[in-house]
């Protein structure tokens, strides 16, 4: 069993088992763990398509189930796993990557403040802003 994290949806737990340091999931589980669905057209998520290159069909789909690995690659997103814990994490694409840090505004995130209430960065858009953090790594 493997831990998918797909560019910022919930933690999945596949049935998957990597081979060859490529992770091949069924359709279904493609669809839950990533958004992606397997369509005549190609590889689907939402009302956005991916043709499958051709000569490629065999490296992305083969009996049932789409190779994680090479779905990554053809979308240029990085991809990182932690195979003594089962993890695989597939990031945000490159392009997408790329407008966010050309459009000069921070990510979206929440925290609790001391007394234990949520506070989004959003409540405080158009308004000045100071984050301090600190990590004791």
């Amino acid at each position: 069993m493997v831990t998918l994290l797909y560019a910022g949806r919930p933690p999945y737990r596949t049935t998957a088992a990597p081979a060859g340091g490529e992770l091949w999931v069924t359709h279904d589980e493609l669809a839950a763990a990533t958004g992606w669905e397997l369509k005549p057209e190609g590889l689907c998520q939402a009302d956005r398509c991916v043709r499958i290159p051709h000569g490629r069909e065999g490296e992305l789909v083969r009996d049932g189930t789409v190779n994680v690995t090479a779905l990554a690659g053809l979308l240029e997103q990085p991809l990182l796993r932690d195979d003594v814990h089962g993890v695989w994490c597939v990031g945000d694409a490159a392009p997408e990557r790329r407008a966010a840090t050309q459009s000069l505004q921070a990510p979206d995130f929440q925290l609790p403040d001391l007394d234990g209430r949520m506070h989004a960065l959003s409540d405080y858009r158009g308004r000045k802003v100071f984050l301090v953090s600190w990590a004791s790594w």
